[in-house]
C-alpha cells in the first residue's frame, strides 16, 4: 500500500520504519526536515501533497492543535486525500477535538480512526504496542494489517473518540502508578532502607508492575533522562482531567497526580523523565 505518516518523533520514527519493512511504499512530511534523513520513503513539500499520494495516512504528533493543522490546516490533509482514504491518528489528543475531525473528514468523504497507543519507545521499537481504536469496525478491518505491524493488541473500543477516552484511563492509571512508586521509594530512602532492595522485594509480591520495574529502575539508580518526556504526561493529564469535567465524573486521585505533575513541570524538568516525581517530593 501507499502509506503516508507524519511525525517521526521516538516513536513515530520506528513505527514508520515497520510500515516500510513491511514492504509498503512510504510517504513522509515532516517540520524538522532533517528527521527525514535515512528514511526509506518519499518526502513530501506538504502535508496536502502527502495526502495526495496516499491511500492511508498514519499522524503521530504531540497536540490536538498540531493533529489540527496537519489534517485540516492550509496545506493540511485534507486538501491532498482523495475520497474514501484513510487517515489513523496514534497521537493523545482530546477525545472531542477526534471526533470533530473525524465528522469534518467525513464531509469529505474521508474516514478517520483515533488509534493512540501506548507502550512507549520501546513498544515502537520492538512493534509490540497496544493500540486503542476509535471509529468504525468496516474502517479498522481495512488498516488492521497495518496495525498489526505496529503493535500485538489492536482493540476496538468504540466510536470516533472512543480510543482517545481510553487512552485517558491508561495514563490516568500509569502515572498514577508512577506517583505511587514515587512515594514508596521516597518512603524507604527517608527510613534509612536501601530502596534498590526494597524495590526487587515489591516486584516479586502484589506490588509487581511494568511501572515499579521501569520507572522504580530508574528512580534506584537515579537515571531522569527523558524514555518519555514528563511534559507529554503532564499534557495528557491535562486532556483526561478536562474529559472529566466534560463528564462529570470526580477523579481526585488523578488531580493529586495532576498537581504533582504541575509541580514537576513548574521545577523544569518537562524534558526529563517522569521518574523526576520523585525529586517533586524530595523537595516538598
Amino acid at each position: 500500500m501507499k502509506v503516508g505518516f507524519i511525525g517521526l518523533g521516538v516513536m513515530g520514527r520506528p513505527m514508520a520504519l515497520h510500515l516500510a519493512q513491511a514492504g509498503h511504499a512510504l510517504h513522509v512530511w515532516a517540520r524538522r526536515p532533517h528527521s527525514t534523513v535515512g528514511l526509506p520513503a518519499q518526502v513530501h513539500a506538504t502535508p496536502a501533497a502527502l495526502g495526495a499520494a496516499c491511500e492511508v495516512v498514519f499522524t503521530m504528533v504531540t497536540s490536538s492543535a498540531d493533529v489540527q493543522a496537519v489534517v485540516l490546516g492550509e496545506e493540511g490533509l485534507v486538501h491532498g486525500l482523495a475520497a474514501d482514504s484513510i487517515v489513523v491518528d496514534c497521537s493523545t489528543i482530546a477525545p472531542d477535538v477526534a471526533r470533530a475531525i473525524a465528522t469534518q473528514l467525513a464531509g469529505k468523504g474521508i474516514h478517520m480512526l483515533d488509534a493512540p497507543v501506548s507502550g512507549g519507545v520501546q513498544g515502537a521499537e520492538a512493534a509490540t504496542l497496544a493500540i486503542m481504536v476509535g471509529g468504525e469496525a468496516a474502517i479498522l478491518a481495512r488498516v488492521q494489517p497495518l496495525l498489526e505491524k505496529l503493535g500485538q493488541r489492536i482493540v476496538h473500543v468504540g466510536a470516533a473518540g472512543a480510543g482517545q477516552v481510553a487512552k485517558a484511563c491508561n495514563q490516568m492509571i500509569m502515572v498514577a502508578a508512577i506517583e505511587a512508586v514515587a512515594e514508596a521509594m521516597h518512603l524507604a530512602r527517608a527510613a534509612g532502607v536501601d530502596v534498590g532492595k526494597v524495590r526487587t522485594a515489591l516486584a516479586g509480591g502484589s506490588a509487581a508492575s511494568r511501572v515499579l520495574d521501569v520507572m522504580g529502575q530508574r528512580m534506584v539508580e537515579r537515571n531522569f533522562a527523558a524514555g518519555i518526556e514528563a511534559r507529554l504526561h503532564h499534557k495528557d493529564f491535562g486532556l483526561l482531567l478536562a474529559a472529566a469535567r466534560q463528564s462529570g465524573v470526580v477523579v481526585p486521585l488523578a488531580a493529586s497526580v495532576g498537581q504533582q505533575l504541575n509541580a514537576l513541570m513548574g521545577a523544569g524538568w518537562g524534558k526529563e523523565d517522569t521518574a523526576s516525581l520523585l525529586r517533586v517530593l524530595e523537595g516538598a
